[in-house]
């Protein structure tokens, strides 16, 4: 359904998400209430006249979307102080953020970064290949993913989402521990003959993001959505998802996209982690254990997690699965 939503903002709800067409940082404070975002994955504009990026790149401008919105430099940090702060309330307590930049205006970046609450977790260096070719100095072909968290609640991080801990490749090394080294070699896409925005993140680098920092049911927000290849990527893991795209026409060329998009779609495709037995699978619970259970999981509660989460991270920390938290949990229940 769309619809206007006051101040120059269009909205479209869907099954999946709701989507709004407007700029992202007077856009959040007015429709994206405080502490309601679990994870935002996010690539704003480079500042370094990305609307002319077709003539840095040997591609058909023809399935390029136009309408590409690009800051002024002399305005870019100011801007990111302001959009960075909204991300900043609309976290929840505990909630993660990624932003993908450039190295131009990386400065401006970290530098609003710490005149918030929000709290360093890695700096990711992201090398894809085909960088742009140069004569007089080395070929740039790297990106920065600042990743972050907002104190005051339990951070996702879903530790064997993708390789179990003592799974190994044939020399022996840890696939886990080298998935999650904080140098990401993930290339870049060709999409010769579709339709496509300025710059867009390939799915494997946001489904690695996604799977790591959130859970199913989680929400998944994009403040500068572009291609909406976040959105999508948030709903084929089966997350739920909102954003902004100041671009009608980008964002009137990807809704259609987006509406046929199944929840879930993208699950089984995923790699199955070999991981271990549970330390405590099938042990009778202890009464000192129950306790602890209980208590965190209220505390966690009255913080503002959501149920998933919590249960997920107190399986880690007590050795048992997921049902066996949810059966101990429902038997305290009965028996107060």
């Amino acid at each position: 359904m769309l619809k206007k939503s006051g101040s120059d903002v269009r909205c479209v709800t869907l099954p999946a998400g709701v989507f709004y067409n407007g700029d992202c940082i007077s856009g959040a404070a007015l429709y994206i209430p405080d502490g309601s975002v679990d994870l935002i994955i996010t690539d704003p504009p480079y500042g370094i006249f990305g609307d002319t990026l077709h003539k840095h790149y040997n591609r058909n401008e023809k399935f390029v979307v136009d309408g590409y919105v690009e800051i002024p430099e002399e305005e870019y940090g100011n801007f990111s102080l302001l959009w960075i702060r909204e991300a900043e309330r609309i976290l929840r307590p505990g909630g993660s953020i990624y932003i993908v930049s450039g190295y131009t205006n990386l400065y401006h970046i970290l530098a609003a970064l710490k005149m918030t609450g929000l709290k360093e977790v890695n700096h990711i260096i992201w090398k894809y290949s085909f960088g742009v070719f140069t004569r007089k100095k080395y070929v740039s072909s790297h990106y920065h993913i600042l990743f972050y968290e907002k104190p005051g609640g339990t951070r996702t991080f879903n530790l064997e989402s993708r390789y179990g801990l003592n799974e190994k490749n044939g020399d022996g090394r840890s696939l886990n521990n080298t998935d999650r080294e904080d140098v990401w070699q993930i290339n870049r896409e060709y999409k010769p003959g579709v339709v496509k925005n300025k710059n867009e993140l390939p799915p494997e680098l946001l489904e690695k993001m996604i799977q790591y920092s959130s859970n199913e049911g989680d929400l998944v927000c994009d403040l500068f959505l572009g291609g909406f290849s976040t959105a999508m990527a948030a709903i084929g893991l089966n997350r739920r998802a909102t954003g902004f795209e100041i671009s009608p026409a980008m964002f009137d060329a990807r809704i259609p996209a987006i509406e046929r998009m199944e929840p879930g779609s993208l699950l089984s495709l995923l790699r199955a982690p070999a991981r271990e037995p549970r330390k405590n699978q099938r042990k009778a619970w202890t009464d000192e254990d129950i306790q602890y259970l209980v208590r965190e999981f209220d505390k966690r509660r009255t913080s503002g997690e959501t149920k998933k989460a919590i249960i997920a991270a107190l399986g880690d920390v007590l050795g048992r699965g997921h049902w066996a938290i949810v059966k101990a949990l429902k038997k305290s229940a009965g028996d107060n």
